[in-house]
């Protein structure tokens, strides 16, 4: 519930039409979805604009509608209208004033990989014992995140939201309007690099999370990611610490990892017993991250270990599926030099008597080092797999880098689509019960119309 002088207050906005005593139900900006009584916020988005909407929102019942000021004004009979400069910025603004509403933690949560699983093992712990209110998927830009926010009210105990970035200062614009409380990085590895050059500019990015803090200020960073655990020493911050290394002194430290193809099992702090279902270990420092948020909010060990047991993983990150009675591993969601090589470590790590196969799409956003990343991931691959299949001019230089490392060349399938390289696995290959496949590339390859019905 907003009532129209908050929002006039949060936007600066200019009331053109309407009156400022009366009130909204919450903010939409889906004109298909809108319910009656909701304000309508006309984005304009890379592909649509929302102003193009604004008289279907008023037939679906808004009673109020935010439009930028240069956008052409309409006849909006009762509703009321509110002009702001920027739209994405007055969501922004509406998200922060919500915010700063309530006294209630907010637990922020970027990284190169693992942010999203992080962000809802974290929520799904809390839950146990709290209401808490989490972004929905990989919502976590400047639309997204404000989304999430304005849904916020007094029945909730926690917001736990996931950072995302491609570019510099997006982490400090989130963190502006979320105002976190807690901040967690995952890790740091070549992501966007297209953008952000290098791993120091990551990191600077990422660490702009913390640099806006708000009491009690703490920061829970990855000790076994070297970039993190190098420039935290230079800035002399003490961190809540987790990972694997035991010279690393992690508040939350792993030890004992034994992988099986169902499930991963592993010790925490060397005493309490936890398994995931999951066939990446890299997952364990996802839940270091729930466990160490729990803990800090006082719920047992033992909890946290039953509702981490039970937790199921997003959608394409690393699942097992059968599909045609062939075994695969889907981690289509995206790809970067890190996951990359995480996923095929879990490959590794399968146990099969049959091939180890691995259908792999470029990675994108690498800027000038993709070529120099598809080949070391070519290395990898002979080390690991089987058959190998490629979709793209980039991972064919994978290809090649196999081919160098002595993979067998009849083995080795260099294709231009999914459909192709759909082809050649299933018709081909022809994999058996006691074969695997991984299936791994970035979002815009689409690598899941491998194994999806036609």
């Amino acid at each position: 519930m907003f009532e129209i002088n908050e929002l006039l207050k949060a936007t600066k906005g200019r009331l053109i039409s309407g009156k400022k005593n009366t009130s909204v139900k919450g903010i939409s900006i889906d004109s298909r979805t809108i319910l009656p009584g909701y304000a309508f916020m006309a984005i304009k988005g890379n592909n649509f604009d929302g102003h193009d909407f604004i008289e279907e929102a008023i037939r679906k019942g808004a009673s109020c509608i935010i439009k930028e000021s240069q956008a052409k004004r309409r006849n909006l009979q009762r509703a009321t209208l509110i002009e702001v400069k920027d739209t994405i910025k007055a969501l922004g603004d509406i998200a922060r004033f919500q915010r700063e509403k309530f006294v209630l933690p907010v637990i922020a949560i970027t990284g190169s990989n693992g942010k999203t699983t992080a962000k809802d093992m974290t929520a799904w712990v809390l839950s146990r014992e709290f209401k808490v209110l989490k972004n929905a998927g990989t919502k976590n830009n400047q639309i997204g995140l404000p989304q999430t926010l304005v849904e916020l009210d007094r029945s909730y105990d926690f917001v736990v939201l996931e950072i995302g970035t491609n570019h510099f200062g997006e982490v400090s614009y989130l963190s502006r309007i979320c105002q976190p409380n807690i901040a967690v990085i995952t890790n740091i590895g070549p992501s966007h690099l297209e953008y952000f050059h290098n791993l120091k500019g990551i990191f600077r990015e990422k660490y702009s999370l913390i640099e806006h803090l708000k009491i009690p200020c703490i920061a829970i960073l990855n000790s076994d990611d070297s970039l993190l655990k190098r420039e935290l020493l230079k800035r002399g911050r003490r961190p809540v610490i987790f990972g694997f290394g035991i010279k690393n002194r992690s508040d939350f430290l792993a030890t004992g990892i034994k992988p099986f193809n169902d499930r991963i099992e592993f010790l925490v702090n060397q005493k309490y017993r936890f398994t995931l279902k999951t066939l990446g270990y890299y997952n364990i420092y996802n839940a270091l991250v729930a466990v160490a948020v729990a803990r800090i909010f006082g719920m047992e060990y033992k909890d946290i270990a039953r509702q981490l047991a039970n937790f199921d993983f997003p959608q394409s990150r690393l699942n097992f599926i059968v599909f045609n009675n062939i075994k695969f591993i889907d981690d289509t969601y995206n790809s970067n030099p890190l996951s990359l090589r995480q996923a095929l470590e879990a490959l590794n790590n399968f146990r099969t008597k049959g091939k180890k196969i691995f259908v792999m799409g470029d990675m994108l956003e690498l800027g000038k080092s993709s070529g120099l990343f598809h080949r070391q991931a070519g290395r990898k691959v002979s080390q690991v797999c089987d058959v190998f299949i490629t979709v793209g001019r980039l991972s064919g230089l994978a290809a090649e880098a196999a081919k160098f490392c002595g993979f067998d060349t009849k083995n080795i399938f260099t294709c231009e689509s999914t459909q192709e390289a759909r082809y050649i696995l299933f018709n081909k290959i022809s994999p058996g019960p006691d074969d695997i496949v991984l299936v791994k590339g970035s979002r815009a390859m689409k690598m899941e119309e491998v194994f999806k019905e036609k």
